[in-house]
């Protein structure tokens, strides 16, 4: 066995006779896994300001934590998209927020936060069984299609 180590191994060359087909296909999905325009009129006790609100809290914890960018994205979407499904309390929106974070970050991060400092950035207002219990219900609610065609994979 030789002694390569692959892990920083960046090779654009080895990609390129796919790029075509890759873009077709992100071209093909990306508005598959997208929430449909309106859907927070749906939702009863919550509304867009309280939406936007949450969405500035998560970019602020996914500051902190370092996060790559693709897990702002996919949280964001996870989080719209489980809106448009499944009426959400203004009790449980940090919790679902929170969740979709938590579940974004086993995703795409190669080292994700513990979750216990998924607990500690919402003041413990949650337990870790609450956001993993969400967890399921979340991935249920979006039949566990987490993967979408983001605008950053075009860039």
């Amino acid at each position: 066995m030789d002694n390569i180590d692959y892990r920083n191994r960046h090779v654009p060359e080895e990609v390129a006779p796919y790029t075509k087909e890759i873009f077709k296909n992100l071209r093909n999905n990306e508005g598959r896994f997208l929430p449909k325009a309106g859907y927070m009129a749906k939702q009863s006790d919550i509304n867009e300001k309280m939406r936007a609100i949450l969405v500035d809290w998560l970019v602020d914890v996914h500051l902190k934590f370092k996060l790559v960018n693709e897990t702002l994205f996919l949280t964001v979407n996870m989080i719209d998209r489980y809106l448009e499904k499944s009426q959400v309390s203004r009790q449980k929106l940090q919790l679902v927020g929170i969740t979709a974070l938590f579940t974004a970050c086993k995703y795409e991060e190669i080292y994700p936060p513990d979750l216990r400092d998924f607990v500690y950035v919402t003041d413990k207002a949650y337990t870790k069984k609450q956001i993993l219990q969400m967890e399921g219900k979340m991935l249920n609610e979006l039949e566990f299609n987490v993967t979408f065609s983001s605008p950053f994979l075009f860039l």
